[in-house]
């Protein structure tokens, strides 16, 4: 069996020869390494390609006025409103964000909106050059992205409380603008998406959200993607276990990174019982403080305890799913894979 044979009969809940270990990405190796290539190799890698396009936005961001250090601008009929990117040597964040009071957010919906041209182009080049070595997925944002990438964090959060019509309009918008993006790329011959976004939800507005939120929004894209046969892989950090049944209540096909306590709060047998039957579970080990911190041996103590007493039918042994994890990390991925093999 291929590993891509192997990770797509886990996520259809069909038995499999063992388990399939399966790293998300190549974190920070040089995929030309000999331990990338090893990895790659030895285990069931998930590797995402990218569509080319940001689904929000639209063909608008190209009259963005580059301001310099990092600062930007867009004028809008409603007005402009403006934001800053901090960059250094390793990362960037958004250091301001474009959505400061919700007369940006007005001013943003004003825009005349043109669809962008997703290309399914870099999802094939990865196809090519992974073979039947694992699975490649299109990343996709849903529509909660939208409101909560462009306020911050607290503003998110605040308008939620005192202008929630205003957070669902834009994840209508949003919802709206990622549907049209998978349809294209489904016409494209992708057949599998990975889906960010929910986590935004789950973490950080809790149940009223999910209702008001997630379900009348992602149901619709996940069916969108059923209905050209392709699988939706759905992301989701934090404390789920108390919104385990809702987010199998999407249509979801499979769900990551299910992260144990102190990080998160999923035990694997428990999460089998409650969405085990319809949802596969991706996960459970952490990228950064187990697999890229500890021994072989204690990694491999590790997993075989989460693992105890699960059925292997619809579960894939991962990490957080943070694709930033190291050398260390990928060889105790692989060892997983030799262990679980035997």
């Amino acid at each position: 069996m291929t590993s891509r044979e192997r990770i797509l009969r886990a996520i259809r809940k069909e038995k499999v020869d063992r388990i399939p270990v399966s790293p998300w990405g190549l974190g920070r190796l040089d995929p030309n390494s000999e331990i990338a290539q090893e990895l790659i190799k030895k285990t069931d890698i998930f590797v995402e390609a990218f569509s080319g396009v940001d689904p929000f936005w639209g063909e608008y961001i190209r009259g963005v006025e580059d301001l310099g250090d990092g600062r930007y601008r867009l004028s809008t009929p409603a007005g402009e409103f403006s934001w800053r990117i901090a960059r250094t040597e390793i990362t960037q964040a958004m250091v301001e964000f474009p959505f400061k009071m919700p007369e940006d957010a007005e001013r943003f919906l004003s825009l005349p909106y043109e669809k962008p041209s997703p290309s399914a182009r870099h999802f094939y080049e990865l196809r090519e050059w992974l073979g039947e070595e694992g699975l490649v997925l299109v990343g996709i944002p849903n529509g909660v992205c939208l409101p909560a990438s462009f306020f911050s964090p607290e503003d998110f959060c605040l308008n939620w409380a005192v202008n929630p019509q205003l957070i669902i309009k834009l994840t209508e918008v949003g919802t709206e603008r990622a549907i049209a993006m998978v349809e294209e790329l489904c016409r494209e011959g992708v057949d599998a998406f990975r889906i960010i976004g929910g986590e935004y939800v789950t973490q950080q507005l809790g149940p009223k959200g999910v209702d008001a939120l997630l379900k009348p929004f992602d149901i619709p894209l996940i069916e969108t993607i059923h209905r050209y046969g392709a699988i939706a892989y759905y992301h989701n950090h934090g404390k789920v276990r108390n919104f385990l049944r809702d987010l199998r209540d999407l249509g979801i096909d499979a769900l990551d990174p299910l992260e144990a306590p102190p990080w998160g709060d999923v035990d694997l047998e428990e999460a089998q019982r409650l969405i085990g039957e319809d949802v596969c579970l991706v996960g459970n080990l952490d990228d950064m403080e187990i697999l890229n911190k500890m021994d072989e041996e204690m990694v491999k103590k590790i997993a075989l305890e989460r693992i105890k007493g699960i059925r292997p039918e619809g579960y894939i042994l991962g990490g957080t799913a943070s694709g930033i994890y190291g050398e260390k990390a990928a060889h105790n991925f692989i060892a997983l894979a030799e262990m679980i093999a035997q």
